[in-house]
């Protein structure tokens, strides 16, 4: 028996599961490389001034990190630079990865949206946690829903307080 002046959690008690997107990035994992500082005139990539300011990096910085690679302003910049750089950086980084931080992100939550056990989710009623400090794309979204469904008693969008039914299994 309840007694009267206890509050009960319904959302706790409700058996929903809850699924926050931003959970499978760790912010302090990501970096970003910025080919812009290494043009000339934020246009031009001289290949031996290329060469020589990447040999004085220290790469270390990147060391255990998912590194984003990408260039800021609108340049022209051969292959080989980005591939130069993932050469440096590969003994460091944990993963190299092209684009940046919101790019990087995105194919973060990707790769752990296909590696997710939904398993853990069968004949389960799924909330997918709406609100984010990140801008998680639509397509994770898309991901998430497309891998839930076939196993999934339920899904929902937003948060516990308020969710937007998506599916419910007949």
């Amino acid at each position: 028996m309840v007694k009267e002046d206890q509050i009960i959690n319904k959302v706790e008690a409700s058996g929903l599961l809850k699924i926050d997107l931003e959970e499978f990035v760790n912010e302090d994992d990501l970096m970003e490389f910025d080919i812009k500082p290494f043009l000339f005139q934020e246009t031009i990539l001289k290949e031996k001034d290329f060469r020589a300011s990447l040999k004085n990096i220290d790469w270390s910085v990147y060391e255990s990190k998912i590194v984003g690679v990408y260039c800021s302003v609108d340049a022209i910049i051969p292959t080989w630079a980005y591939m130069l750089v993932a050469v440096y950086l590969e003994p460091y980084a944990k993963e190299i990865e092209y684009g940046a931080k919101e790019e990087l992100i995105n194919k973060i939550i990707s790769k752990a949206i296909t590696k997710l056990d939904v398993q853990v989710y069968a004949n389960e009623k799924v909330i997918i946690r709406g609100c984010s400090k990140y801008s998680i794309p639509e397509s994770s979204y898309l991901e998430i829903a497309k891998k839930l469904k076939p196993v999934v008693k339920s899904i929902m969008y937003g948060d516990a307080c308020s969710t937007v039914p998506l599916y419910k299994r007949k």
